[in-house]
């Protein structure tokens, strides 16, 4: 007989060890390891691989192409994160924040596909059936919604054999129980199981199933990270100042890195249709400092606004406070306009901001970064028919970025008609350095030379 070796793996991102470990050396998160003992393989004879022959081989080229049956969830948002909607048998897996909405979304999604009459069976692991039943009230749920209590893997799958509906919504997955598998509900083996059995009857019954699980204070979802490989669709729903993201990490029927923006409201999510629009509503004008910069947030382009400030430092070393953007790039911004521009910074405070809440680490905001800066320290606003966006070298030279037609085109519907843009663009003249883009923004006007006598008068 084998002997039976008991490992222990970390319940945040699934790192195996011989002992219990204090802190994981994979995700550094602490207390995070369970005892997980492996059930005995039973050994087989005949040959190095238990007797097993291997069974028939089938050729890619006899394989069927077949597409995948969706189907819209009624919210459009939604469907351009899943890549055009639910997939019939395909898994998700929703993560988030607690409070953040995502009872409330998928039970927004089970009833509209109940009332364009597909049958959701939606299990409640968290929540009484009562209380499932007042937060329907408050979002006016109308469709017929199959609930149940049971968190039974075998049970649910029974339910999908059974029934065949349309969506299954499991909230939360780290509720669920197998009874063949060791362990507490929530834990690595009792997850990863229930996620795999579950995966198993969707794709058997031709259900959409999603998932909600746990985060940790990461931001990752809670359970070993295999749980994420063997579901088919990632999503994680995240809090942005007013506004609600779902972003897609993951996605085998359509494109990851989609991004959806909701807002949160008494009826419920609320998709924003415009969200440039949105995160530019309460921008100040003729304001120095302040530059609409042309984004791409995975690959959905918006428009933020990069807003900056100078002031003159009481302090030996002057301050560099970065909000939302990536400050090791700041720093190589204000070098550039430093040495490129001579551009006196080395008693002033500078402090650089991405307003709205969100943090992206795009290149293409550096243009964007120079010229909020530029305009901070020498007081002149910028025009307010200027879009910006353009990675800067070291040698002051404004370099392509990914997106650029969608930035653009982005930046031309929102009606801004003058795009300070990197060359060869389709449309637009294009600058090749901070220097040139300085000239165009201010209309020829050569840039300022500033120096510190100046700064300190």
């Amino acid at each position: 007989m084998a002997k039976v070796t008991t490992k222990y793996v970390c319940t945040s991102c699934g790192y195996q060890s011989a002992k219990p470990l204090g802190r994981c050396p994979n995700c550094q998160a602490w207390n995070s390891f369970e005892e997980e003992t492996p059930s005995v393989a039973a050994t087989g004879r005949g040959g190095g691989y238990g007797g097993v022959r291997g069974g028939k081989l089938t050729a890619l080229s006899t394989v069927g192409r077949r597409e995948e049956p969706r189907t819209p969830t009624g919210l459009p948002e939604l469907d351009r994160v899943l890549g055009g909607g639910l997939v019939a048998g395909g898994v998700t897996l929703i993560g988030g924040e607690p409070g953040i909405g995502k009872s409330t979304l998928l039970l927004q999604v089970a009833d509209l596909v109940a009332r364009a009459g597909g049958r959701v069976l939606y299990v409640a692991g968290e929540e009484s059936l009562e209380q499932i039943r007042l937060r329907a009230d408050r979002l006016g749920v109308t469709g017929e919604i199959d609930l149940t209590r049971d968190t039974r893997a075998e049970m649910i799958a029974a339910h999908m054999e059974q029934e065949r509906p349309a969506l299954c919504i499991v909230d939360s997955i780290q509720t669920v129980t197998l009874e063949d598998s060791a362990g507490v509900a929530g834990g690595v083996s009792q997850v990863r199981d229930a996620t795999a059995t579950l995966t198993r009857a969707a794709k058997e019954t031709g259900t959409a199933t999603v998932l909600v699980g746990h985060v940790t204070k990461d931001g990752n979802v809670a359970g070993p990270k295999v749980m994420e490989h063997i579901v088919d669709t990632t999503v994680f729903l995240e809090s942005v100042g007013a506004f609600r993201l779902l972003r897609s990490v993951k996605n085998r029927f359509g494109q990851a890195g989609e991004l959806g923006v909701f807002e949160m409201r008494e009826s419920g999510l609320v998709a924003v249709e415009n969200p440039s629009a949105a995160f530019l509503a309460e921008r100040p004008v003729g304001v120095p400092g302040s530059v609409v910069a042309a984004t791409q947030d995975g690959h959905r382009p918006m428009l933020l606004e990069v807003q900056a400030l100078a002031a003159r430092t009481p302090y030996p070393n002057p301050r560099r406070v970065v909000v939302g953007l990536d400050a090791r790039r700041v720093d190589v911004v204000l070098a550039v306009l430093e040495r490129r521009l001579n551009l006196a910074l080395g008693n002033l405070d500078i402090y650089v901001n991405l307003a709205g809440g969100l943090k992206v680490p795009d290149p293409g905001l550096d243009l964007a970064v120079a010229l909020a800066v530029y305009s901070a320290v020498v007081g002149k606003a910028m025009p307010g028919n200027v879009a910006v966006f353009g990675e800067v070298g070291l040698a002051g030279e404004v370099r392509t970025v990914q997106g650029a037609i969608r930035r653009a085109e982005e930046a031309r519907r929102a009606g801004y008609t003058r795009l300070v843009v990197p060359p060869g663009l389709d449309g637009e003249q294009g600058v090749r350095s901070v220097e040139d883009a300085l000239g165009v923004v201010w209309q020829g006007q050569k840039p300022a030379r500033t120096t510190q006598d100046d700064l300190s008068r």
